[in-house]
C-alpha cells in the first residue's frame, strides 16, 4: 500500500520543505535503509529544490506505508512548526496564498523590475535623508549613495553570516516614486510562488493607508481585520510559525510615531490607538516573534529610533542605462522618439539626476515626448525642449488636458465648457493638494474630497482620474496623487490662482489672519514660510510657484490654466525679492540653494551665469560675495563645469569655505589648492569628511599653509571616512608629527588609495611613521614623498616596509638625498617585492654603486614597470650594470636615465642590450653627453628591436651623422611612435635624411625637432615627406631657422592629404605676412590641424 500520509499532503510537503531540512530527511532515511545511496544520488541530480522534494516524496510513497509513517514521525519530532502547518493549518495557509496571489499578481511585470531584486545595504539614514525633501536629496547627492554592499531580495530577511541571526525590524527607504510599494508587491508575489523565503509561513502585507482608517486596534484584530480568511489569528500572533508583517508607506501614516512616549502594551487582545500599536509592535512589546518590514520615504523613516532597526536597506534608482531602457519601454513603437527624449534628458544634468526616480522619469519622458511629437505645431508657443521642473509639469498637464478634449476639437462651445469644467477640477484638486501638503497629508479619503473638492466624487474618468488615483480597499477607498511632485505642482497652481484675489493668508485655512493684499505679498509669504522650514517641505512648491511666472510657462498654459502675459505684472518684483533672500552674510543652507532654483524656474540666471563663467576661467578670486556664494552653492549641484572636477583653488576664505560645507560634501573631485588655508579650515573639512553623507573621493589641498595641527584634524576624519580615495597635501608644512598622525590614520583607513605629501618637511622621522603604517595598511597604492629630506635612513625604513607590503604600486621618492645607501636598501626590497610597479628616484645623488644594487635587483624583480633615475650621478661605468639588467628583466617598460653622465660608451652598452630586450617601451636619455657614435649604436638596436615605442635624445649633440644613422633605422623600424630630438645639433643633411626616412616609415606619430638648424632646405625636404607620410600626427619645428620660405613649404604640404593634427612653427622669424599666408592656407585646407606660429 502506497504512503497515504505522503499522498494526502504531497502538495504541502513540496511547497514547505527547505533544502536544509530535505538533507536531514534524506540522511535519516538512509540510516533506516529506506533510501539507497543510489536513490539519494539521483535526487541530488534533480534541478530545483521543489523538484528534489517531489522526487523524494515519490520514492518514499512507492515504498509503502512504513516509509510514509517514518517521514510523518520524523517531521513531527524534528520540525513541529512545519508539521502543524502541513497537517492543521494548511487550508488556512492555502487560502491566504490564493488571496495574496490575486491581490499582488495582477499587472506586475517582473521582467522590468531587475533593480528591485538587489537593494543597497545601508548603515542608517544620513543627515540629508533625515532633514531634506526627496528632491533636494537627489539633487545634492546626484542620485548616488556611497554604498559598497548590495543585498539580494531573497536574502533580505536572512542572517548576513553564519554567526548572525535573522533581523526582526527591517526598514527599506526610498524617495517618492522610486518603487517601494512595487518592491513589496514583487516580494509578496515571488514569495507566494514559493521562490523565496520558504522559512516564512505567513506574509501579512499592510499599508499605512489602511491603518489610517482605524482609530483603535489590537494586535489580533489587526490580523483578523486585514486578513479575514485567517481563521486562527492566535496561531499567527503567538509566533507558532515564522511570520513577516509588512507595513508599507510610513510616510503616508496620518499620525507621527512617538517612541519616546509610547504607552507599553503587551496584551495582543487589547485595543489601543493605532500609532501606539505600531510603536509597541516595533519595540517588541507585541508580536515579538514576528519579523517586521517597514517601507518609507527617508524623512519619515527617521521617526524610528536607529537602535530599534536591525537592518536598513535602500532602493536604488535608475542608472543611465536603465533610464534608456525605461524610455524604450515607454516608446515601444517609436525608437527614434525614445532616443531623442533620452538625448535631451542626458544633456540636462539636473533632469538626468531626477530621472533616476522611475516616477519622475515617466513624467519627464511623457512631457518631452509630447513636446517632440507636437513641436511642428508649436509656432504660437515655446519652441525649446522643456528643461525646468515647471515646464516639464506644464507639458504633462497640457498633455493630460489635451487628451481630455481630443474628441471635442470641432465643437467650440463644448471645448469652452470642457475648459471651464477642467479649470474647476484643477482648482478643486489644487486646493486639496495645497492643504494636504501643509498638513503633510498624501493620502485622502472620501471625507477629504468632500471637504475640499465638492463634486470630485461625481467625476469619472477625464483629467481627474489621471492625476488623482484611486485604490479600493476592503472597507474604504483611498485617493492619492500619482506622484508627490504632482501634488506640489497642483498646490502651486492653486496658490498662484488664489493669491491674485485672496484677502487673507492662504496658509491659514480658516481665513483668520491679518489681511494680505496682492499676489506679490502672498508670494513673499510663501517663500518666507519655505525658508523657515528646516525639512524643505515647501521647497518644490515654491519652485513651481516661481516657475509659473516664467514667460515660457505662461505662453504654454495661457488660455488653459493661466492668463496670457499676466506674469509681467509681478516678475521683476519677484526676481528682486528672491535675490534679496540670497544676501545672507555667508550663511548658505539648502533653502538658500532652493531660492537659486526658484530663479532658475523663473528663468532669471544672470547671477549663476556670471559665477559659472568665472569658474570656467578660474577667475573666482575676489568675486565671492554672499549672493555669488549662493550661486556657487547652486552651481556645485547642477553645473557641468563641476562634473569632472570642482576647482575652487585660489578663491576661498575661511568664512566662504564654512558657508559652502554642506555643498562641498557631495563634490566627488574637489580641488582647493593655493587658498592660504590654515589649520582652522582643516577642522572644517575634517567635519565634512567624517559624516556619512560625504561623497568626496578626491581632495587636493596643495600649496596651502597646513601645519601638523591641520594634518591631525584630517587624520581624525580618515579614521572614519569611507569614500576618500585621493588626498593631495603637497607643498604644505605638516612636518614629522603631521606625518605621524596621517600614518596612524592609514592603519585604520580602508579607502584611501593615493597620498601625496610632496614638499612637507616630514624628514626621516616622518618616513619612519609612514613605513610602519605600510606594514598594516593594505589599501594604499600611491605614495608621493618627493622633496621631504627623508635621507638614506628614511629610505631604509620604507624599504623594510616594502618587503611586507603587497598593495603599494607607485612610490615617488625624488629629491630626498637617498644616496647609494638608501638605493641599496630599496634594491633589497625589490628582490622580494613584486607588487610595486613605479619607483621614482630622480635627483637623489645616486652613483654607480647605487645603480649597481638597483639593477641587480631588477634581475630578480618581476613587477616593476617604471624606474626613474633621472638627474643622478650614473656614469659610463654604471651603464654595463644597466645593460645586464635589461638583458635579464622582462617586466620593465619605462626607464628614465636623463641628465646623468653616460656619454657614448655608456649608451653604447645600453644599446647593445636593447638588441636583446623585448620589454622596454620608453627610454629617456636626454642630456647625457651623447654624440654620433652612441646614436649610431642606438640606430643599430632600433633595426632589430620590436618593443621600444618612445626614444628621448633631447639635448645631446648627435649631429647630422647621428641623425643620418637614426634615419636609416627608421626606414625599417615599425614600432617606434615618438622620437624627441630637441637641441640635438641637427642640420640640413640630418633633416634631409630624416625626411627620406619619413617617406618609408609608417609608425612614427610624434617628432620633436625643436632648437635645431634644419633651415629652408631641411623644411623643403620635410614638406616633401609630409606629402607622402600619413602616420605623423605631431610635428614640432620650433626655432629651426625656417624663415618665411621654409614655413610656407611646410604650410603648402599641409594643403594636401596628411595626418597631422598639430604643428609648431614658433620662433622661426616667419613674419606677419608669412603667418597670414600660412594661416589662410591651413584654415582652408586643414581646419582640424592646429598650427602654432
Amino acid at each position: 500500500m502506497e504512503g497515504v500520509w505522503i499522498n494526502r499532503y504531497r502538495k504541502q510537503l513540496v511547497r514547505s520543505i527547505s533544502a536544509q531540512f530535505l538533507e536531514e530527511i534524506i540522511c535519516y532515511m538512509r540510516k533506516l535503509d529506506v533510501l539507497t545511496a543510489e536513490e539519494a544520488g539521483q535526487v541530488q541530480e534533480v534541478g530545483t529544490i521543489s523538484e528534489q522534494v517531489k522526487a523524494v516524496m515519490d520514492l518514499l510513497a512507492g515504498k509503502g506505508s512504513s516509509a510514509s509513517q517514518y517521514l510523518q514521525n520524523f517531521i513531527e519530532k524534528n520540525n513541529s512548526q512545519l508539521y502543524l502547518r502541513i497537517t492543521v493549518y494548511e487550508p488556512m495557509v492555502q487560502k491566504h496564498l490564493e488571496s495574496l496571489q490575486n491581490r499582488y499578481g495582477n499587472g506586475l511585470e517582473t521582467g522590468q523590475l531587475r533593480r528591485l531584486t538587489n537593494l543597497l545595504l545601508v548603515e542608517g539614514l544620513t543627515d540629508i535623508q533625515q532633514k531634506e525633501h526627496d528632491v533636494m536629496q537627489l539633487e545634492a547627492t546626484k542620485g548616488v549613495r556611497n554604498i559598497s554592499k548590495n543585498i539580494p531580495l531573497e536574502k533580505l530577511f536572512l542572517p548576513l553570516s553564519k554567526v548572525s541571526i535573522c533581523p526582526r525590524i527591517s526598514v527599506t527607504v526610498g524617495v517618492a516614486g522610486v518603487g517601494k510599494s512595487t518592491l513589496v508587491k514583487l516580494f509578496v508575489y515571488t514569495w507566494t510562488k514559493g521562490e523565496i523565503n520558504k522559512d516564512i509561513i505567513f506574509v501579512l502585507p499592510l499599508t499605512f493607508r489602511e491603518l489610517n482608517t482605524y482609530e483603535k486596534l489590537s494586535a489580533e484584530r489587526l490580523i483578523r481585520s486585514a486578513f479575514p480568511h485567517i481563521t486562527e489569528p492566535t496561531f499567527v500572533s503567538n509566533g507558532t510559525v515564522r511570520t513577516l508583517l509588512i507595513l508599507d508607506g510610513l510616510d503616508e501614516f496620518k499620525t507621527p510615531l512617538d517612541f519616546s512616549n509610547t504607552v507599553v502594551c503587551t496584551d495582543p487582545k487589547k485595543e489601543i490607538q493605532v500609532d501606539n500599536l505600531i510603536t509597541n509592535i516595533i519595540r517588541g512589546n507585541l508580536l515579538q516573534e514576528f519579523s517586521i518590514w517597514v517601507t518609507s520615504r527617508p524623512t519619515a523613516a527617521s521617526q524610528i529610533p536607529g537602535g530599534l532597526v536591525d537592518r536598513m536597506t535602500e532602493i536604488q534608482g535608475f542608472g543611465s542605462v536603465e533610464i534608456k531602457e525605461f524610455l524604450d519601454q515607454m516608446f515601444l513603437d517609436n525608437k527614434d522618439l525614445s532616443h531623442q527624449v533620452f538625448y535631451h534628458i542626458k544633456a540636462n544634468r539636473s533632469l538626468h539626476v531626477m530621472c533616476t526616480v522611475p516616477a519622475f522619469c515617466w513624467i519627464s519622458g511623457t512631457s518631452i515626448g509630447y513636446f517632440l511629437k507636437n513641436s511642428t505645431d508649436q509656432s504660437q508657443e515655446v519652441t525649446t525642449v522643456p528643461k525646468t521642473l515647471t515646464e516639464i509639469y506644464s507639458y504633462y498637464f497640457k498633455m493630460a488636458l489635451s487628451s481630455d478634449w481630443q474628441d471635442k476639437q470641432r465643437e467650440t462651445p463644448r471645448i469652452e465648457q470642457a475648459m471651464n469644467n477642467t479649470k474647476k477640477v484643477i482648482g478643486n484638486l489644487g486646493r486639496l493638494a495645497f492643504y494636504g501638503l501643509l498638513k503633510k497629508k498624501y493620502i485622502f479619503y472620501e471625507q477629504d474630497l468632500k471637504a475640499y473638492g465638492g463634486d470630485l466624487l461625481a467625476l469619472q474618468g477625464g483629467v481627474c482620474s489621471k492625476i488623482l488615483l484611486k485604490e479600493e480597499m476592503q472597507n474604504f477607498t483611498a485617493y492619492y496623487f500619482s506622484h508627490l511632485s504632482i501634488q506640489e505642482f497642483l498646490a502651486a497652481m492653486y496658490y498662484y490662482t488664489a493669491a491674485k484675489r485672496a484677502i487673507f493668508d492662504l496658509f491659514t485655512e480658516s481665513g483668520m489672519s491679518w489681511p494680505k493684499l496682492g499676489f506679490f505679498n502672498h508670494f513673499k509669504n510663501a517663500v518666507q514660510r519655505s525658508l523657515q522650514l528646516e525639512d524643505g517641505q515647501l521647497d518644490i512648491f515654491v519652485r513651481f510657484l516661481s516657475g509659473l511666472l516664467s514667460p515660457q510657462v505662461n505662453k504654454l498654459l495661457s488660455g488653459w490654466l493661466l492668463v496670457k502675459d499676466e506674469q509681467n505684472n509681478y516678475r521683476s518684483l519677484v526676481i528682486s525679492f528672491l535675490q534679496s533672500c540670497l544676501n545672507t552674510d555667508y550663511i548658505i543652507s539648502s533653502r538658500t540653494v532652493n531660492v537659486m532654483q526658484c530663479l532658475y524656474e523663473i528663468q532669471h540666471m544672470e547671477i549663476a551665469k556670471t559665477v559659472e563663467e568665472a569658474m570656467k576661467n578660474e577667475s573666482l578670486a575676489g568675486m565671492l560675495s554672499p549672493v555669488n556664494c549662493s550661486a556657487l552653492a547652486y552651481l556645485l549641484q547642477v553645473s557641468e563645469v563641476c562634473m569632472e572636477e570642482t576647482n575652487l583653488s585660489n578663491c576661498l576664505t575661511y568664512n566662504i569655505c564654512k558657508s559652502l560645507l554642506s555643498q562641498l560634501l557631495f563634490c566627488h573631485n574637489l580641488r582647493l589648492d593655493n587658498n592660504q588655508f590654515k589649520d582652522n579650515v582643516m577642522e572644517l573639512l575634517s567635519s565634512v569628511l567624517s559624516v556619512k553623507d560625504c561623497q568626496i573621493q578626491k581632495i587636493s589641498l596643495a600649496e596651502n599653509q597646513i601645519s601638523n595641527k591641520g594634518a591631525k584634524a584630517l587624520a581624525r576624519s580618515l579614521m572614519v571616512n569611507r569614500t576618500l580615495m585621493v588626498l593631495d597635501l603637497r607643498s604644505n608644512s605638516i612636518g614629522p608629527s603631521g606625518a605621524k598622525a596621517l600614518a596612524e590614520a592609514l592603519r585604520k583607513n580602508q579607502s584611501l588609495l593615493s597620498l601625496n605629501l610632496q614638499n612637507n618637511v616630514i624628514k626621516e622621522e616622518g618616513a619612519k611613521f609612514l613605513a610602519e603604517a605600510l606594514l598594516t595598511n593594505h589599501k594604499l597604492m600611491t605614495l608621493h614623498l618627493q622633496k621631504n629630506s627623508i635621507g638614506p635612513q628614511g629610505a631604509k625604513q620604507i624599504a623594510e616596509a616594502l618587503k611586507q607590503n603587497g598593495s603599494l604600486k607607485e612610490l615617488i621618492l625624488s629629491s630626498n638625498c637617498v644616496g647609494d645607501t638608501g638605493s641599496a636598501a630599496l634594491a633589497e626590497a625589490l628582490k622580494v617585492n613584486h607588487s610595486l610597479t613605479t619607483l621614482n628616484l630622480q635627483s637623489n645623488s645616486i652613483s654607480n654603486t647605487g645603480v649597481t644594487a638597483l639593477t641587480g635587483a631588477l634581475c630578480f624583480n618581476q613587477g616593476l614597470i617604471s624606474l626613474n633615475l633621472r638627474e643622478n650621478s650614473i656614469s659610463k661605468e654604471g651603464a654595463p650594470e644597466i645593460a645586464s639588467a635589461l638583458r635579464t628583466n622582462c617586466t620593465l617598460r619605462n626607464l628614465d636615465l636623463a641628465a646623468n653622465l653616460l656619454h657614448d660608451e655608456g649608451v653604447k652598452a645600453i644599446a647593445q642590450a636593447m638588441k636583446e630586450n623585448k620589454a622596454l617601451t620608453s627610454l629617456h636619455l636626454q642630456w647625457n653627453f651623447i654624440q654620433a657614435r652612441a646614436a649610431g649604436a642606438l640606430a643599430q638596436a632600433l633595426q632589430s628591436n620590436k618593443s621600444l615605442t618612445s626614444l628621448d635624445l633631447q639635448e645631446n649633440a648627435i649631429g647630422d651623422e647621428g641623425m643620418i644613422a637614426l634615419a636609416t633605422a627608421l626606414k625599417v623600424n615599425t614600432t617606434l611612435t615618438a622620437l624627441y630630438l630637441q637641441v640635438a645639433s641637427i642640420g640640413v643633411s640630418g633633416a634631409t635624411a630624416l625626411a627620406e626616412a619619413l617617406l618609408a616609415n609608417r609608425s612614427l606619430t610624434t617628432l620633436d625637432l625643436r632648437g635645431n638648424s634644419i633651415g629652408v632646405p631641411g623644411a623643403k625636404a620635410m614638406a616633401n615627406a609630409l606629402k607622402v607620410n600619413r602616420s605623423l600626427r605631431v610635428l614640432n619645428l620650433q626655432e629651426n631657422a625656417l624663415g618665411m620660405d621654409g614655413a610656407i613649404c611646410i604650410a603648402t604640404a599641409l594643403t594636401g592629404s596628411h595626418g597631422l593634427t598639430y604643428v609648431n612653427l614658433q620662433g622661426n622669424r616667419i613674419g606677419q605676412s608669412g603667418a597670414k599666408v600660412i594661416a589662410d592656407a591651413i584654415r582652408t585646407n586643414s581646419p582640424n590641424c592646429v598650427v602654432e606660429m
